[in-house]
């Protein structure tokens, strides 16, 4: 029993165990039938490991098995298989996925390497992989965050059933035809398969021409993914067209003389051998400059395969945008520091601009500071008059005053303080300071 899967990226075709997986082999195909995975997205996708699909939600917590709709709600799930025991030794094993309660719904994934031991006994195989490699090589190549969910959707477009050994139940509910896929089902965040081809430009086009269009559109996509996650500033970058990759070089191949040698096509810029940074030891391969485009495609075409040091070295378009990266983010360093820098003082004609200075208020100013907060009844913002203060500032003396005393500290402040104080009051602190003495 052969079941086909369209996805985005080319199909795959499996098949399945029906006899030793009667009822995953039965689940999944009549969820086919119904065109239940139609535009399920690969939602999980982990290099050299698994690649999970099955879930409508495309969240990873979703999905039902097809048992639900022949005997009720108690039926989302059924139990998984154990005997016989299939291991994942294949590449391209088809599996379901164990929801933690060793049942299963609608999930499966496929394993990308052979050889997986610690998935088995625990989640149930019923097929295997037949044909679709190169969609396989795909899907493990794709660029996926820190979640395993890729950057461009990858998805199941339509399902194909080849051959069915089991009996369709009168129940079951089987479109003539797949569905339109809605809104809600395709809806995605990254980037979508549609928006990468124009039917409009592929009709009339041989099939070379629709072959490179779609290679053009997905190096575009590519190029997007890769400005998603940081790699490159700008989608549109491209690599310099004057400079070359020199690579296969002797060791004892030095900067000067490769430098004398390709400086014959016209005049280079910069020629440099990659080294080790702890050695300094050449690691056989560099990047020739040129000031013009067109000494690079000279060299580009004589240069290569030639024999320097005894090695033919092979050359070749550099495809880096590192330099590229570095004069992007030298300009943005200038614009940042443009942007960080004081503005210039105005001219001696220009008029300065009337700025007003705002006072913030003191409780411990004086009393003619005071004074300007004061209301029309001669209260601050407080409710209190000048007297209130008078009172609050004695009060203040006159414990700190006390304390001093009673600790023996600081008289000579205490006896100015008092002499301040008679002088203010009329008084003659001589006739006090004999009394106190009496």
């Amino acid at each position: 029993m052969s079941v086909v899967l369209e996805t985005t990226l080319g199909d795959i075709t499996i098949d399945l165990y029906y006899e030793e997986r009667p009822t995953a082999c039965k689940n999944f195909l009549y969820l086919c039938l119904q065109k239940y995975y139609n535009f399920c997205l690969f939602h999980s996708i982990q290099t050299n490991f698994i690649a999970q699909t099955g879930d409508p939600t495309g969240t990873g917590r979703g999905g039902e098995s097809v048992f639900r709709e022949l005997y009720g709600d108690q039926a989302n799930y059924f139990d998984m298989e154990k005997k016989p025991l299939i291991k994942h030794r294949k590449r391209g094993t088809i599996s379901m996925v164990n929801n933690t309660n060793n049942q299963h719904g609608s999930q499966f994934y496929i394993t990308l390497v052979p050889n997986l031991d610690s998935l088995d006994g625990i989640h149930t195989v019923f097929g295997e992989v037949v044909d679709g490699w190169d969609v396989l090589d795909k899907i493990n190549i794709a660029v996926v965050d820190h979640e395993f969910r890729p950057y461009h959707d990858i998805r199941i477009i339509h399902t194909v059933v080849l051959s069915n050994p089991f009996d369709i139940p009168s129940v079951l509910r089987i479109p003539e035809r797949s569905p339109s896929p809605t809104i809600e089902r395709v809806k995605s965040s990254r980037i979508a398969f549609d928006e990468l081809f124009d039917e409009d430009r592929i009709q009339g086009k041989t099939d070379e021409e629709i072959k490179d269009y779609i290679e053009e559109k997905e190096a575009q996509a590519r190029a997007q993914i890769l400005e998603l996650i940081g790699d490159l500033p700008e989608a549109d970058m491209k690599p310099p067209e004057n400079v070359l990759f020199v690579c296969k070089l002797n060791q004892v191949t030095t900067d000067e003389d490769l430098e004398t040698i390709f400086s014959r096509f016209g005049e280079i810029i910069s020629c440099e051998i990659v080294r080790d940074k702890k050695t300094g030891d050449s690691l056989c391969y560099a990047f020739i400059e040129y000031d013009n485009n067109e000494d690079a495609e000279q060299a580009y075409f004589k240069m290569d395969n030639v024999l320097i040091d005894d090695r033919r070295i092979h050359v070749d378009f550099s495809q880096s945008v590192a330099k590229e990266k570095w004069k992007y983010d030298q300009k943005q360093r200038k614009l940042k520091a443009q942007k960080a820098q004081p503005q210039r003082p105005p001219s001696p004609s220009a008029k300065p601009p009337k700025v007003e200075e705002k006072r913030r208020h003191n409780h411990n100013d004086d009393r003619h500071d005071r004074d300007r907060y004061r209301d029309d009844r001669g209260r601050d913002h407080h409710g209190r008059d000048h007297r209130d203060y008078d009172r609050e500032r004695d009060r203040k003396y006159d414990r700190n005053r006390d304390s001093d005393r009673d600790r023996g500290h600081d008289r000579g402040r205490d006896r100015k303080y008092d002499r301040s104080r008679d002088n203010n009051r009329g008084h003659d602190h001589r006739h006090r300071r004999d009394r106190s003495r009496s």
